[in-house]
């Protein structure tokens, strides 16, 4: 499997095949002898560039001669969860960040979807399942600090039918009252710098993980300079977007005008 940039699920993951290997007394060399596979594949999963597959934590387990210790490290920590594959490690940052900022363009942003919308766009159990519980943490002693702002478009687009529009929408200013959280409408304009939906997790520790939507998926990255160049644009989208007071005007509009049956 190609290298790629570490996660938390993969580090914590080759620090376990780190610490079994030195209790075996195994060099990287002997254990990929052991395994079949090259010694610098050993030295990705272990320096966490890579997320190997499940049938590798079985060899591992085998060529250590040890129950199935990574196999089962394997399903705790790198096993597909409810999300996408290429949201699972944004995900983790969410579900522990002390701050999230979030611009969405195309859809209501995640975590404050309603069920019926999110069900409309998520068709199959496990998607809606796993949206439905990443909203877990809004509920908690500890929720996280939001400042989310939406496009225009996204309040006008028919997500579900009328009913489902209002009750969602209705639903955006309910949360738009929260002590925690800033939503802010942006109308549809050209900004500087922003190419698509994106969100930014920061941990309480200052560790940032960026997630941007793409037309097959989605990018997620630790790196400085896409954190920044973020940081960057969303404080100058902040300033063009409406008040949060002038956005639940603009929802109440919206809902009036669009969504409300004669």
């Amino acid at each position: 499997m190609a290298a790629r940039k570490p996660t938390r699920q993969t580090i914590s993951f080759g620090q376990e095949v780190t610490r079994l290997r030195h209790e075996a007394d195994l060099t990287r060399l002997e254990l990929a002898d052991r395994a079949a596979v090259s010694r610098s594949y050993i030295a990705q999963v272990e320096n966490g560039t890579t997320r190997c597959r499940r049938d590798f934590a079985i060899r591992l387990d085998e060529a250590l001669g040890i129950d199935p210790t990574l196999t089962d490290a394997w399903d705790g920590i790198l096993k597909s969860s409810a999300h996408p594959k290429f949201f699972t490690d944004y995900s983790v940052a969410e579900s522990t960040a002390a701050l999230l900022r979030a611009y969405h363009e195309t859809f209501v942003y995640g975590m404050f979807q309603t069920e019926r919308y999110a069900r409309t766009l998520l068709p199959t159990d496990g998607a809606y399942e796993g949206r439905m519980r990443r909203q877990q943490i809004l509920k908690g002693e500890n929720a996280p600090t939001i400042c989310v702002v939406i496009g225009e478009a996204v309040l006008l687009r028919e997500v579900g039918g009328p009913d489902v529009m209002r009750e969602q929408l209705a639903y955006l200013l309910e949360v738009s009252e929260w002590e925690n959280v800033t939503l802010q409408i942006a109308p549809t304009a050209y900004y500087r710098g922003i190419s698509g939906s994106f969100d930014l997790a920061t941990q309480a520790t200052g560790e940032e993980l960026l997630h941007q939507e793409t037309s097959t998926g989605g990018v997620t990255s630790g790196e400085r300079d896409d954190i920044l160049h973020i940081v960057k644009a969303f404080s100058t989208l902040q300033a063009k977007a409406l008040s949060a007071d002038a956005s639940r005007e603009f929802i109440r509009k919206v809902i009036s005008e669009r969504w409300t049956g004669t």
